[in-house]
C-alpha cells in the first residue's frame, strides 16, 4: 500500500470510529490547520471520528508521492444534502509518519459521481 493509499484508508477508517491505522501512521507531534485553528493528533482524531455520519469521502486519486510528501485529490458529499466538494490534501512526512497536512476544499455545483464508474454508496 502506498503512503497516499494508507492515508486515505486511515482517514476513512477513522471517520467510522476505527483509529488503529491512523494512530499507526500519524506522528505524535502532528499539527495541521483546520478552519484557522491549529489541530494536533488527538484533536484530529476527535474531528475525524465525529464527522463520519456527516460526510462521505469518495475515491482517492494520488497526484504525487515520495518519501517525504504526498498530494491526493478526493471528492466529498455532505450527508442529507446536495453539497459536494473537491478536496485536495498535501501530506508531509517525518520519519515515515504524517507530521502535517494541508487541505483545500472547493464547493462544486454538480455531483462529481454522476457518469463515473463509482457511486457514493460504495463509500458510505
Amino acid at each position: 500500500m502506498t503512503k497516499a493509499e494508507q492515508f486515505d484508508r486511515a482517514t476513512k477508517l477513522a471517520m467510522k470510529g476505527d483509529l488503529t491505522l491512523y494512530d499507526e501512521i500519524v506522528h505524535p507531534d502532528y499539527e495541521s490547520m483546520n478552519q484557522r485553528v491549529v489541530v494536533n493528533k488527538e484533536m484530529s482524531k476527535s474531528i475525524l471520528s465525529g464527522i463520519g455520519d456527516l460526510i462521505t469521502v469518495g475515491p482517492m486519486h494520488r497526484i504525487y508521492e515520495n518519501e517525504e510528501f504526498a498530494c491526493i485529490h478526493r471528492y466529498s458529499r455532505v450527508a442529507g444534502a446536495e453539497i459536494f466538494n473537491s478536496v485536495m490534501t498535501a501530506i508531509t512526512y517525518k520519519n515515515g509518519k504524517v507530521i502535517n497536512q494541508q487541505t483545500v476544499r472547493e464547493e462544486l455545483d454538480y455531483d462529481p459521481g454522476e457518469g463515473q464508474d463509482w457511486n457514493w454508496e460504495d463509500y458510505e
